[in-house]
């Protein structure tokens, strides 16, 4: 049984299509098929049928792609672990949300210019959603993910999450906007007539802002959407609206970031790596040092 056999079943199986499948790969569609009616002949049983213009996996080809996803992981341990390099040595590809590169994985990259001049990390700035399609496509080695307490991310059963840091967030409203003492929802509920910001690559804070919404008893107008966390204040500055900040940011003289509590709204960052990688020595110390920074161990 061919590897590159199972690992063409396991994108059948994630894209829905040989076409996609043969682009993720690099190769022909021709050969996907080609190699999935192999597979299907050294399994003695169908593997793919008719789904109008494109195909589906049988019931015996989704088993089978779930036993993929578990025996490619196990040959990529296996390889690793056979290396002759203990070494951590090469190119570790990372993907992350801004604040995780700037606070936390540069300071490890310029530790590692010192201590392993001969690992190289390359960086790419992607929101989660981005970061983790990467990641599952192996065009990156680890994502820098992040998500809140009131917008859990789904779990991937291809790849492993590290728990890193918390961050608390809060409100962001003009400085001079009267804000009432209580409960997170006191807070949202008075703001319930303003234009809301939220992300503009990324759901998680408008999930957050509409679950809080919806409890404290009105639905929030979502009018304006920014990646930036300081182009969100200079929204909140120049009267657009309202939004989610960290409250270790620090405010501009004309916004404040009210505190929110009961409930919190908490921002908590991952390192995702598939399954079958986390023993490589690259991604292993890197891992081991954003752990560290984040006080994980």
């Amino acid at each position: 049984m061919e590897t590159r056999r199972l690992r063409m079943l396991v994108e059948l199986y994630r894209l829905g299509s040989m076409r996609a499948v043969a682009d993720t790969l690099s190769t022909t569609t021709s050969t996907v098929s080609q190699q999935i009616a192999a597979l299907a002949g050294d399994m003695g049983t169908a593997l793919v049928e008719p789904h109008g213009r494109l195909v589906r996996l049988t019931p015996a080809g989704r088993r089978l792609a779930e036993h993929a996803v578990t025996i490619l992981s196990a040959v990529e341990t296996a390889r690793h672990d056979l290396s002759p390099e203990s070494e951590p040595n090469g190119t570790l590809r990372v993907a992350g949300f801004a604040t995780a590169i700037r606070a936390h994985l540069l300071p490890v990259i310029t530790t590692l210019a010192t201590t392993h001049p001969r690992l190289r990390v390359l960086v790419r700035e992607h929101e989660p959603a981005e970061a983790l399609r990467l990641l599952a496509e192996d065009a990156t080695d680890l994502a820098l993910t992040y998500d809140y307490n009131l917008a859990p991310a789904a779990e991937d059963g291809g790849s492993h999450a590290t728990a890193l840091w918390t961050a608390p967030w809060g409100l962001g409203v003009p400085v001079g906007a009267h804000v009432p003492a209580g409960s997170t929802l006191d807070v949202f509920a008075a703001f319930a007539g303003h234009d809301w910001i939220v992300n503009s690559r990324n759901t998680a804070d408008e999930t957050v802002i509409r679950t809080l919404g919806s409890m404290a008893g009105f639905t929030p107008r979502i009018t304006h959407q920014a990646d930036s966390l300081d182009l969100v204040q200079g929204m909140i500055t120049a009267g657009l609206g309202v939004g989610l900040l960290p409250l270790g940011t620090t405010a501009f003289p004309s916004v404040r970031i009210v505190p929110l509590t009961g409930p919190d709204v908490v921002l908590r960052a991952y390192a995702v790596a598939r399954h079958g990688r986390l023993g490589w020595p690259p991604l292993a110390l890197v891992s081991g040092l954003l752990l560290d920074r984040s006080g994980r161990r």
